[in-house]
């Protein structure tokens, strides 16, 4: 394969094309023939009308005769039967808790003398444990399947044996804007290599689908695409796998916008796509397995895998890699036994059928004004509602081993990275109503909005709590002088919090795993570091998710930037910058209440505390230091640590390659 970043990728030759055309079209000699296809969105209907719709079409199915199948002209198949029985149960089990739980709060309060804040109370804790309650379940039911498996789940072990049809013609595509280049082209230069070596690549396209606008990104970029090529045809000996590059000119509606450009103009030539992140790494057996199960199973519209987190060395990124190996993963495996071929889309690390996603998953703007409005920002869990409302089932597969991306390398990163999150998730929930949604996609667009409205719910349950104490309710500071049964609920509500770790842990223990983790002792002291870290920074994540809720309700304007791929390490003075207002309100508030009440002061401690520490915590949990000297002791490792996969060792050698 030609390397030379000028190779002519169309049908004519190079010296037929003026050169004024490449000047002016710089995709010209990097992309393939253009066989444009229509994606065309469907106007949304709006909450009320979709309320209106849905109870009208309930209503006919109550009628003799109504209609009662799961979608439209299919019928009812035995995994959809076992998951209408596992969502009762769930639902069961969430609703049974919640009510005795709140019962008992509202038995266990005294007569605060204002009945409408305490009643706040109670409506406060009643919800603020539901959601409690459901995360708790979800990590039970994914406790069962990591010991016992699940039947009705989709495997990659059922379909290893299959062939690949040559016809099966598969698009990797990588939307990326102002990304660090050398993040980007290492871990796609270990995908593709990976890709190459598994014996498939004539089936396979590469696209890093470009909406950078910084002119020394886009150089960088365009080195790198050419870099890329020559290290792959540096190769004759293996089948070669084609990389395309494409500079977008009109940047509109983001990532989703980028992907439904690239369906438009090359759709039609593959008959599937896998969504790649900037941060994605993938082996080439996973791709593969992916196109196997799409073609074992045609009704399948999205498959989704279980992506790990991986890469980055501060001691921020590798608790939370560590979480998400741990915990992370019963969460993973609890939602893939209750949604089953209704489950969600990540966005990335995923396979799509391109034909269904461009007639049905083309997303119009929700109209109206303010930061609920507009172009959808969160657009997969949107998608994956729209493939499941045409018919096709959208499934997670979570023994899908060799698919990676990173956690951003610190704790102002991440939460960055939430802000974006939280606007997107919010707007979704404004499409709960429309017509012809499964109700387990409408479930998980209020999922994704309580996601964050969980933050501001917490903190009115313990300003309501301090406002209530300081009114005059008669409740001494002494542990001993709460009722027994306040004390109770409280103990239930921590073991509903930190069950999910122990039941993460014992998985692993009982799966044989912790020398995956560095043993036992280093497991166990692991999990002691991560559940401290997570604790000091909790009530930061509830200040600032209060915060995001509240900009994304009043529409102040959102700056759409992706979070750093690199570790750099916070500096004291961005730090402080960023986290300084936070811990001066909890001063102010702190210095009100002592000055009632100061015994008081004690509740406020588990919030306090960790506020106050919150601009020391961040800077040196950013700084790869820190991380390397856990690592070289043991501490918060993971089994692709102990025993890295290929590809990942791939993608770290380019990545220092190409930063040196």
């Amino acid at each position: 394969m030609d390397s030379h970043p000028s190779t002519q990728l169309n049908t004519a030759p190079a010296r037929r094309r003026p050169p004024t055309r490449e000047q002016r079209h710089p995709n010209a000699v990097t992309a393939p023939p253009i066989r444009r296809g229509s994606m065309p969105p469907h106007p949304w209907r709006g909450f009320w009308n979709g309320t209106f719709l849905a109870l009208l079409s309930a209503a006919l199915r109550l009628l003799p005769g109504g209609r009662r199948s799961a979608g439209p002209g299919e019928e009812l198949e035995p995994w959809q039967h076992a998951a209408g029985r596992r969502r009762f149960v769930f639902a069961l089990l969430t609703l049974l808790s919640t009510g005795i739980a709140s019962w008992l709060f509202a038995q266990a309060q005294p007569d605060y003398g204002n009945p409408v804040l305490a009643w706040g109370q109670i409506a406060l804790f009643a919800i603020l444990s539901a959601w409690v309650v459901t995360g708790f379940v979800t990590a039970l039911m994914g406790f069962w399947v990591s010991l016992v498996g699940d039947r009705h789940a989709r495997s990659a072990r059922a379909v290893q044996h299959h062939g690949v049809d040559p016809a099966a013609r598969t698009a990797i595509v990588m939307p990326i804007c102002n990304e660090d280049v050398a993040t980007v082209f290492s871990g796609l230069r270990a995908t593709c290599e990976s890709v190459a070596a598994s014996g498939h690549a004539p089936v396979f396209d590469v696209f890093v689908l470009s909406d950078s606008n910084q002119p020394e990104i886009i150089a960088a970029e365009r080195t790198a695409w050419a870099e890329l090529r020559a290290a792959l045809a540096a190769h004759p000996q293996q089948p070669q796998i084609e990389v395309y590059y494409r500079l977008r000119r009109r940047r509109t509606h983001r990532k989703a916008g980028n992907v439904a450009d690239f369906c438009r103009r090359w759709g039609r030539d593959y008959r599937y796509m896998v969504v790649l992140d900037a941060d994605s790494v993938m082996s080439g057996d996973c791709i593969v397995s992916l196109v196997k199960l799409m073609e074992a199973h045609p009704r399948a519209g999205i498959i989704q895998t279980a992506s790990q987190a991986v890469g980055h060395a501060t001691l921020h990124a590798r608790a939370q890699q560590f979480a998400s190996r741990v915990t992370g993963r019963l969460f993973t495996l609890g939602m893939q036994f209750w949604q089953l071929g209704e489950s969600h889309y990540w966005g990335h690390n995923a396979i799509l059928r391109v034909e269904p996603f461009m007639r049905h998953c083309a997303l119009a703007p929700i109209p109206g004004d303010g930061g609920l409005c507009g172009h959808i920002m969160s657009h997969d869990f949107v998608e994956a509602a729209l493939m499941r409302r045409a018919g096709y089932h959208v499934w997670l597969v979570s023994d899908l081993e060799g698919s990676y991306e990173q956690q951003p390398p610190d704790l102002l990163s991440e939460l960055q990275r939430d802000r974006r999150w939280c606007q997107g998730n919010l707007q979704n929930a404004r499409l709960i109503a429309e017509p012809g949604l499964h109700r387990v996609h409408r479930a998980m667009f209020a999922i994704g909005a309580m996601s964050y409205l969980s933050a501001p719910l917490w903190l009115a349950f313990l300003t309501f709590g301090t406002t209530l104490w300081m009114s005059g309710a008669a409740i001494a500071p002494d542990w001993h002088a709460v009722p027994a049964e306040l004390r109770s609920l409280w103990a239930w509500t921590l073991a509903m919090l930190f069950m999910p770790r122990v039941l993460g842990l014992l998985a692993v223990l009982l799966r044989r795993g912790q020398a995956g983790f560095g043993g036992t002792g280093k497991l166990l002291a692991s999990a002691l570091v991560e559940t401290f870290v997570a604790l000091l920074q909790s009530p930061v994540r509830m200040l600032a998710h209060s915060f995001f809720v509240l900009v994304a309700l009043t529409g102040w304007k959102l700056e759409w930037k992706s979070p750093p791929r690199e570790a750099a390490g916070l500096g004291w003075g961005e730090a402080a910058t960023r986290l300084a207002p936070m811990t001066a309100v909890i001063v102010l508030h702190g210095a009100g209440i002592a000055a009632i009440q100061f015994g008081a002061l004690v509740w406020l401690a588990p919030v306090a505390v960790p506020l106050l520490l919150a601009i020391p915590l961040a800077v040196c949990t950013s700084h790869v230091a820190l991380g390397g000297w856990m690592r070289s002791r043991g501490m918060l490792l993971i089994p692709e640590e102990s025993r890295s996969p290929a590809v990942l060792r791939r993608a770290w050698r380019h990545a220092r390659e190409l930063a040196a």
